[in-house]
């Protein structure tokens, strides 16, 4: 019999969680080196026709193709390494070849014939070299006013950007070897171009932030005006006409909360990342220059924090919404309690006259019908005599008025009672 959990079952996803911490291993690198990195914003669609004209690619090429869900491959192609990787919300294309600071190599993967899978995000440069000439040497080509320069992995490598685009629209960045061995110029190169694609990414969220301030900044308005309004309203009409308002409003940021949720989310998700990738490197500031830590703290923190705050707003908006509505509503129920307990009090009052109209009609109707009985009893009296009896008309009526008002009465009383019967029924 087999031993060991070889014997077992597997579960559906236990292959896609062992496999997940290899998923994306670390290249290793030597200077020199020049790596190009694109990303582009895709939804799945786009992602899968990414692979699979990836896929045609590798086929023509006669290279390993990528499996039919694989979020990510690497082929050598172009002299070089082309990495592929599918995420979220986005789809990355990373090469690697030898090279240095300079022009750009004459033949890469992202020529004429590439074809984007969607809007591009990011683009980034990151030269790999050995150098030992002073700092001011090697950044000179860097614009001064938004350098950012940092030593990483013990002092071994000296990492600078300036986070603008070259001649070329490419994002530069300039990892300078000064003792590192392979396994680590590769996991740098890999945090440093994460770091410009997160960052740029968690800037994403800044513009549905300012787009969305003049909303709440309306909404919070509206919302003291009823505010007002409310505390002086008098009338079922007035509340109601409130409470729409209040639920126009109420609706109005639901629809902008569900609408930025993910992206103030997403937003957040990639700053930490950020955060994350400058820790690894092990970053060490230098003397007259700004870290990567500090100038993204600088200039990406207010970002952040401007997200923040205004998904706090829509939080907090949406609950004062609610508690005024809350208020309105049980406002709007009392009054309509009163409402109806006058509306009843007021059917009370018909039903009771009506009662007694009826009570009234009954008794006319009894004296009306006994009339006409009385008057019928009459009439035979005095044809009695066609059968050989003489009665005194005027006797016998008078006798018959009792009894006839007595069983009319009775009749009217039974049909009462047997029609109040069946509507009890």
């Amino acid at each position: 019999m087999r031993e060991g959990p070889g014997r077992f079952a597997d579960h559906p996803l236990r292959a896609a969680a062992l496999n997940e911490v290899h998923a994306r291993p670390f290249h290793m690198m030597e200077a020199p080196r020049i790596t190009l990195h694109l990303a582009f914003m895709t939804d799945a669609p786009q992602a899968d026709a990414a692979r699979a004209r990836l896929a045609a690619l590798c086929l023509r090429n006669g290279l390993p193709i990528p499996g039919e869900h694989a979020r990510h491959h690497v082929v050598p192609l172009s002299g070089g390494f082309l990495r592929f990787e599918v995420h979220a919300e986005f789809t990355t294309y990373s090469w690697d070849a030898r090279g240095g600071v300079g022009d750009l190599p004459p033949e890469t993967p992202f020529g004429e014939a590439f074809e984007a899978p969607g809007p591009l995000m990011v683009a980034a440069r990151l030269d790999l070299v050995r150098d030992e000439r002073a700092v001011a040497h090697l950044v000179e080509n860097f614009d001064p006013g938004s350098l950012a320069v940092s030593r990483a992995a013990g002092g071994r490598a000296l990492v600078a950007t300036d986070f603008r685009e070259d001649g070329d629209g490419y994002t530069r960045l300039l990892v300078v070897d000064r003792g590192l061995g392979p396994q680590e110029a590769g996991p740098i190169v890999q945090r440093l171009l994460e770091v410009e694609t997160y960052r740029t990414l968690a800037m994403l969220g800044l513009p549905e932030a300012q787009r969305l301030q003049p909303e709440i900044r309306h909404v919070e308005n509206e919302l003291v005006k009823i505010g007002g309004l409310f505390r002086a309203s008098e009338g079922l009409e007035t509340n109601r006409n409130l409470l729409d308002e209040l639920t126009l409003l109420a609706g109005e940021v639901e629809s902008g909360a569900a609408a930025t949720a993910f992206r103030f989310g997403a937003s957040r998700a990639y700053a930490e990342i950020v955060g994350l990738r400058l820790k690894a490197m092990d970053e060490q500031p230098i003397e007259g220059y700004s870290s990567f830590s500090d100038f993204l703290a600088r200039r990406m923190a207010p970002a952040m924090r401007t997200c923040q705050t205004l998904e706090s707003r829509q939080q907090d908006l949406s609950r004062k919404l609610a508690r005024a509505a809350a208020l309105l509503r049980a406002r709007v129920d009392v009054e309509l309690s009163q409402q109806n307990r006058a509306l009843l009090d007021s059917m009370n009052r018909r039903a009771r006259l009506q009662l007694r109209l009826q009570q009234t009609v009954e008794g006319l109707s009894v004296a009306a019908v006994s009339y006409y009985v009385v008057g019928l009893v009459g009439y035979l009296v005095k044809g009695s005599s066609v059968l050989g009896i003489e009665l005194d008309p005027a006797h016998v009526t008078a006798y018959a008025v009792i009894p006839v008002v007595l069983l009319v009465w009775l009749m009217v009383r039974r049909i009462r009672a047997h029609h109040g019967g069946k509507g009890e029924d």
